[in-house]
C-alpha cells in the first residue's frame, strides 16, 4: 500500500502539490492512519476497490440483456421497438429515483443507503429471470425497478472517492472507479452470452449478478467507513452548512461548467446507450445477411457477436479511460482548461469511426469491428473526466445532488430514449421482414449516434470557457449565515458581512 502511496496509479506531477497541503511526504506518511475524512489510508484504498467491484456489478448487470437480446426477442416474439423499451424502462427509474438518492446522499449515511439499494436491486434482478413467456410486461417491470436499486449507488459512490481524496489522487482513484463502467458493460455481455448458451437457457444470464451482489453488500456494512464529508479538503463538514434543496439546485442551475458538461456527457449516454443494446444484434443481422450465419432458430442466437463486442467494449474502455486520463494530466501543464478540451476531442474523433464502422457492416466484418474499436476508445475517454469535472466544481455539500441532477439530465435526453428510439426508427424504415430490410433498417437508424457525438463535443468545447472560473468559485466557496452590516469606508456606507470585518 505504501508503494501505491509513494507512485500512485497514472502518477501525476501535481502529487506534490497534495503533499504540500498534508504538510510533506513524511508528515503524510505518519498521518495516513489519521486522515481528516476519518478513514485510514489501508481501509480508504479497500473502499475504492470494493465501490469499484460494485459498479462493475452494476454494468454487468445492465448489459446482460443486451448480450442475450435476439434471444429475448425470439422468445416474447417481439419487435425492436419492445426490444428497446428493455433498456428505456430500466433508465427511467434509474433516471427518476436518482435525485432521491442524491437528497439522502448529502443528508444521511451513504453506507447505509447504497446497502439497502444494492440488496434491493439483486432481488428483482433475480426475480426477473424466472419471467414467464407469457408476460413480457413482467420483465419490464422487473428491469425498471432493477434501476432504484442502481440509482442508489451511482449517486453516491463517487462522492465517498472524493471525500477520501484531494487533487491527483482524486483523480487516479476515479480512473479506477471508472475503469469498472466499460470493463463491466463487456462483463455483462460476454457473461450474459456465454452462460445463456452453455445453458441453452437464456434466463440463467441474469442469475449470475445478484449472488454477486450479495457479497457486494457484505463489503459494504463490514469494510467501508462512512467518511466525513468535506474534511480532507481542509474543510471540516461543521464548517460546510447543508443548505435547502432548492437552493443546492439554483446553484447548480448557475454553475455553466456543470451544465454544460452534463449535457455533453448526454451525448455520451446516447451514444453508448445506443451501441450498448443494439451492436451486437446489428452485427448478427449483418453477418446474416452478408451469409456469414444461418438466421436465428433455436436460441442462442447472438453468442459470438456479444461475446467478440463485449471484449472489444472491455479493452477499449481501459485503453479509452486511461489515455483520457493521461491526455488530460499531459495537457494540464499548458492550459487550466484540459479536461473539456480532451472530453470534447474524444467525441469528436468517436464520431467518424462509429459511422465508417456502421456503413462498413455490409461489406467487411473485419474492417467494422477495427473502426468500433477505435469509435469505442475515444468515447470512453470521457468517463473519469467527466466526474472528475463535476466533483472539482461543485461544493463537497451539493456533490450527490449533483451527480443525481446529472444522471437525470443525461439519462432523459441520453440513453433512457434512445435505444427505443433507435428501435422505433428501425421499425418504421423497414419495408418488408426480408433479410435485408431487418438489417438495413436498424443500419440507418444507428448512424443517428455519429450526429450526436458531434454535438457533444461542442459543448464540451463551450464548457472549456468557463471551467476556470467554476473550478475557483468552488474551491473558495463560502457560506455565510451572517446579515450584512455598515461599515464606513471613504466617507460612505458599505454593506459588507460580518465574517469580513472580522478577518
Amino acid at each position: 500500500v505504501a508503494g501505491f502511496y509513494s507512485t500512485p496509479f497514472f502518477s501525476d506531477d501535481s502529487e506534490a502539490e497534495g503533499a504540500e497541503e498534508q504538510g510533506g511526504a513524511a508528515e503524510g506518511q505518519r498521518s495516513q492512519e489519521e486522515s481528516p475524512s476519518g478513514v485510514s489510508s489501508v481501509r480508504a484504498l479497500l473502499t475504492v476497490f470494493i465501490l469499484c467491484y460494485i459498479n462493475l456489478l452494476n454494468y454487468m448487470d445492465r448489459f446482460t440483456v443486451a448480450g442475450v437480446l435476439p434471444d429475448i426477442e425470439q422468445y416474447f416474439g417481439i419487435d425492436d421497438g419492445k426490444s428497446g423499451l428493455l433498456q428505456t424502462v430500466f433508465i427511467c427509474s434509474y433516471m427518476f429515483l436518482a435525485p432521491v438518492f442524491g437528497y439522502l446522499g448529502d443528508r444521511y449515511n451513504r453506507k447505509i443507503i447504497m446497502s439497502v439499494g444494492i440488496s434491493f436491486w439483486s432481488l428483482v434482478t433475480l426475480a426477473s429471470s424466472y419471467t414467464p413467456k407469457e408476460h413480457f410486461w413482467v420483465l419490464l417491470l422487473t428491469r425498471g425497478l432493477v434501476g432504484v436499486g442502481e440509482a442508489s449507488y451511482s449517486t453516491i459512490a463517487p462522492t465517498i472517492i472524493a471525500d477520501l481524496y484531494v487533487k491527483g489522487k482524486r483523480t487516479n482513484m476515479l480512473s479506477i472507479f471508472y475503469f469498472a463502467i466499460p470493463v463491466g458493460s463487456g462483463l455483462g455481455y460476454i457473461v450474459g452470452s456465454q452462460v445463456g448458451q452453455l445453458a441453452h437457457d437464456w434466463h440463467w444470464a441474469l442469475r449470475v449478478t445478484p449472488g454477486l451482489g450479495l457479497i457486494a453488500v457484505l463489503l459494504l456494512l463490514f469494510v467501508i467507513k462512512e467518511p466525513k464529508r468535506g474534511a480532507v479538503e481542509a474543510r471540516p463538514e461543521h464548517h460546510l452548512h447543508q443548505t435547502s434543496w432548492l437552493m443546492d439546485l439554483l446553484a447548480l442551475s448557475k454553475n455553466y461548467s456543470f451544465v454544460l458538461s452534463t449535457f455533453g456527457f448526454t451525448a455520451v449516454a446516447f451514444v453508448t446507450g445506443s451501441l450498448a443494446l443494439w451492436a451486437p444484434t446489428f452485427l448478427f443481422r449483418a453477418a446474416v445477411f452478408t451469409g456469414e450465419r444461418d438466421p436465428c432458430v433455436e436460441g442462442n442466437c447472438a453468442a459470438s457477436d456479444s461475446l467478440i463486442f463485449g471484449a472489444i467494449t472491455v479493452v477499449t474502455g481501459i485503453l479509452g479511460v486511461a489515455s483520457g486520463v493521461q491526455v488530460s494530466r499531459k495537457l494540464r501543464t499548458r492550459t487550466p482548461r484540459a479536461d473539456p478540451l480532451v472530453c470534447a476531442a474524444g467525441l469528436l474523433l468517436s464520431a467518424p469511426f462509429l459511422y465508417l464502422a456502421i456503413v462498413f457492416a455490409q461489406a467487411s466484418t473485419i474492417a467494422t469491428y477495427v473502426f468500433i474499436f477505435l469509435g469505442e476508445t475515444f468515447l470512453s475517454m470521457n468517463w473519469a473526466i467527466v466526474a472528475d469535472i463535476l466533483l472539482y466544481v461543485v461544493v463537497p455539500t451539493r456533490r450527490s445532488t449533483a451527480e443525481a441532477f446529472q444522471i437525470v439530465i443525461s439519462h432523459l435526453l441520453g440513453d433512457a430514449g434512445s435505444p427505443y428510439l433507435i428501435g422505433v426508427v428501425s421499425d418504421s424504415l423497414r419495408k418488408t421482414d426480408s433479410f435485408l430490410w431487418q438489417f438495413r433498417s436498424l443500419q440507418l437508424s444507428l448512424l443517428l449516434c455519429s450526429f450526436i457525438a458531434v454535438i457533444g463535443g461542442g459543448f464540451f468545447l463551450a464548457t472549456a470557457m468557463f471551467i476556470e472560473a467554476d473550478r475557483n468559485r468552488a474551491e473558495n466557496y463560502i457560506f455565510l449565515y451572517d446579515e450584512p452590516i455598515v461599515v464606513p469606508k471613504s466617507g460612505r456606507s458599505t454593506r459588507v458581512p460580518v465574517s469580513s470585518v472580522l478577518i
